[in-house]
């Protein structure tokens, strides 16, 4: 069974800009999150994985966070993608394996909201500056 278009959009926009969907749903009044944590990996870390699950290890890495408004992800017609590039710290030693996905969590309890594939792939070596694009999208479909 599927969702409708419009109410997909409104599951985007929810979590990634925290817009309420009228009559239905309404961002966290009292903590809600203000950032969204994006990680990198070095496989599909699956729908019963977590941001932990190959989660790159090179040296130097640190995820990095994004403002949970418009300002940080755009949401248009069930895709989203970050408003800027997201840069990652440059690895410094020890490059391990090329960057094949990315995720989307919360910062809390390594949880995975969303995941996708890092086109083309990251080939890590010292002196790489990881980097996801605005052209890097996730669709709710």
């Amino acid at each position: 069974m599927s969702k409708g278009n419009t109410f997909e959009n409104d599951i985007l926009l929810l979590i990634f800009n925290a817009t309420t969907i009228n009559d239905l749903a309404e961002n966290d009044t009292t903590t809600p999150a203000t950032s969204l944590t994006v990680a990198l990996h070095t496989a599909d870390p699956g729908e019963a994985g977590t941001q932990l699950t190959s989660e790159t290890a090179y040296t130097g890495y640190a995820r990095q966070t994004v403002a949970r408004t418009s300002s940080g992800w755009t949401v248009t017609t069930n895709s989203v993608s970050p408003v800027a590039n997201i840069d990652f710290p440059e690895c410094t030693a020890s490059p391990g394996g090329a960057i094949t996905f990315f995720s989307v969590g919360t910062g809390v309890s390594n949880k995975l909201l969303y995941s996708g594939t890092v086109t083309p792939n990251i080939t890590m070596a010292v002196g790489v500056i990881p980097r996801l694009k605005t052209t890097s999208t996730i669709t709710e479909d």
